[in-house]
């Protein structure tokens, strides 16, 4: 990823009190797509996105950092969070999370659990009522999970 692309990216998001979640330029020729990944403090809804990407896609064309054509996508994190960085994690204690690592941690590679706490190395995930304690390096995937509730129809018992 260009560096200037993303100064220019994080700067604008930075002065809107945005947080830049995650910056990705994939695909190749005409079929290129600059996703933006956006948070901020209370999440954001469909309208301050849109007024992001029309902020974003001005700049852009005026910065010139990105040339040829592209399609700019801007979006938030979503109910499913990708964890990538410390800052995600400490966003997500308490929610259920699932985690990949590259050497089993207590003889297992995938530990889905709820997230309790995170520390400058690592993250403890409670699976199955057992505290496991996950190094930040020996994670290769890591997410939250949405879990659906049924709620009872009114009327209903």
């Amino acid at each position: 990823m260009n560096e200037a692309l993303r100064n220019v990216v994080e700067t604008y998001l930075a002065a809107e009190e945005v947080e830049l979640d995650d910056l990705t330029l994939g695909g190749g020729g005409t079929g290129r797509v600059l996703k933006v990944v956006v948070d901020a403090e209370g999440g954001l809804g469909l309208d301050r996105i849109a007024d992001l990407s029309r902020g974003l896609a001005r700049l852009l064309d005026e910065d010139e950092t990105i040339t040829g054509s592209y399609t700019l996508e801007v979006t938030s994190p979503g109910l499913e969070r990708k964890l990538t960085r410390p800052a995600h994690y400490r966003k997500s204690v308490g929610r259920e999370v699932v985690i990949a690592t590259r050497e089993p941690v207590a003889g297992h590679n995938s530990h889905r659990g709820l997230l309790e706490s995170v520390a400058d190395g690592g993250v403890i995930v409670r699976v199955d009522g057992e505290a496991r304690q996950i190094a930040f390096d020996e994670v290769t995937r890591a997410q939250t999970v949405f879990r659906w509730e049924a709620k009872a129809k009114p009327g209903r018992k």
